[in-house]
């Protein structure tokens, strides 16, 4: 049979523990190349640039012109 606890731990008792449990705001820094926000110490998703330097090389997205044919 397994144990069960002789009284009840308190209000106060359980806002103690519960005290650390909090969010946080992530830390946030922008890109040198681009100067959009990212977290620290990962290559930014925007351009693909880590401390100056490219890491990945982001693949733009091809632009599709649409013509009008005037002699139509």
């Amino acid at each position: 049979m397994p144990q069960e606890p002789k009284r009840r731990h308190s209000t106060q008792r359980k806002g103690k523990r519960r005290a650390s449990i909090k969010l946080e705001n992530p830390n946030v820094i922008f890109c040198q190349n681009c100067h959009s926000p990212s977290t620290p110490h990962t290559v930014c998703k925007n351009c693909g640039y880590y401390k100056g330097a490219q890491v990945l090389a982001k693949k733009e997205k091809a632009k599709v012109e649409v013509t009008t044919n005037p002699q139509a």
